[in-house]
């Protein structure tokens, strides 16, 4: 191949061993060669490939300052001439996949090189960040390390080697959702006949169009007595705080906010304002507690129709939010909710 392949690898405070949650807050800073799960992977990637330096970032760094994060990034590996990067793998390391994802994605669109990520599917930077970088399907844990990284190399290699994906190379990581226009032997209706038959007979057949999973969520018991209850408030409108200094995004929301609302009879909109794509934000700007009814609530519980309204308000933007990420947020306001005594949930969308 000649001169060997130049690969930059990106790690963690853990993987990278500088430790633990007391280095979570550490800045982006770069260490020669390989370190950690690095020296796997150079000894997977093959003597035609040289991890020349590893990054290394806390998790609560990357994830409090991303776009600082990732410039400085930039600014540590610029002057090396990358041709590969590679990120992980992350298990299913909540804050370390989406850090990955972002990651390979800037950096790969930045230098034009082929980047690689590995999570468990159940990390929200999978959903967030599969359209942008070729993530490989991993567990949920490290110690499927050898086999997982195994994976990440072969598709590495493939892609900067340009070698045609097997079947088998396409279903090990996170489809990009593009479609390409080929020419087959058989039309579309044989084709689904053919794979009708063969889920018939249970034989193994390849989908060509993967439909999402959805489970069945059973809802809860209605409340007996309203006039007693604790109610909540929750959105996915994109409430925020006047000029939105929590950096809610519009559009594929990473997290959720929220705010103590026990003194307040409604939203002013001199203190709150909306912030989410694909509905026009006028109105509610105007007037927010058309996305969060706090005024009408606070009408029935001095009515003594409810027993009284939550003290805190959780918000997020829904517009093309992942159902991974939707699920996290889902359950983790959930709990903080049951461990508030709440009884149940007005949760307004747009």
């Amino acid at each position: 191949m000649g001169a060997k392949v130049k690969v930059i690898h990106y790690l963690n405070q853990f993987f990278s061993q500088i430790g633990g949650e007391e280095q979570a807050f550490t800045k982006p800073f770069i260490r020669e060669g390989a370190i950690g799960p690095g020296l796997l992977l150079g000894q997977l990637l093959g003597e035609d490939y040289e991890i020349i330096s590893t990054v290394v970032c806390g998790d609560n760094y990357m994830a409090d300052n991303t776009e600082q994060a990732v410039q400085e990034v930039f600014d540590l590996i610029a002057d090396l001439k990358p041709d590969l990067f590679i990120a992980g793998p992350a298990f299913n390391a909540g804050r370390y996949g989406p850090a990955c994802g972002v990651l390979s994605k800037a950096v790969g669109e930045k230098f034009g090189i082929p980047a690689v990520s590995g999570m468990y599917e159940e990390n929200p930077g999978a959903e967030m960040y599969r359209k942008h970088a070729y993530i490989i399907k991993t567990n949920d844990s490290a110690r499927h390390m050898r086999k997982d990284v195994a994976k990440m190399a072969n598709i590495a290699r493939k892609l900067v080697e340009n070698i045609e994906f097997s079947d088998e190379d396409m279903a090990s990581y996170f489809k990009q959702g593009y479609r390409k226009n080929l020419f087959v032997e058989k039309p579309g209706a044989v084709r689904a006949v053919d794979m009708m038959l063969q889920k018939m007979e249970k034989k193994p057949f390849v989908t060509e169009l993967e439909m999402p999973k959805f489970e069945d969520v059973m809802p809860s018991d209605a409340i007996k007595e309203m006039k007693n209850a604790k109610i909540a408030l929750v959105t996915e409108g994109g409430v925020c705080s006047l000029g939105n200094p929590e950096g809610l995004v519009a559009s594929r929301a990473d997290k959720y906010i929220e705010f103590d609302i026990s003194e307040m009879d409604r939203l002013s909109n001199e203190r709150f304002q909306v912030n989410h794509g694909g509905y026009n934000n006028t109105h509610a700007n105007n007037n927010p507690n058309l996305i969060v009814p706090l005024d009408l609530m606070r009408a029935y519980e001095k009515e003594g129709k409810i027993g009284s309204i939550h003290g805190t308000l959780y918000s997020t933007s829904g517009n093309g939010t992942s159902l991974a990420n939707s699920t996290r947020f889902g359950e983790e306001i959930a709990q903080k909710l049951l461990n508030d005594g709440v009884d149940g949930v007005v949760l307004t969308a747009t």
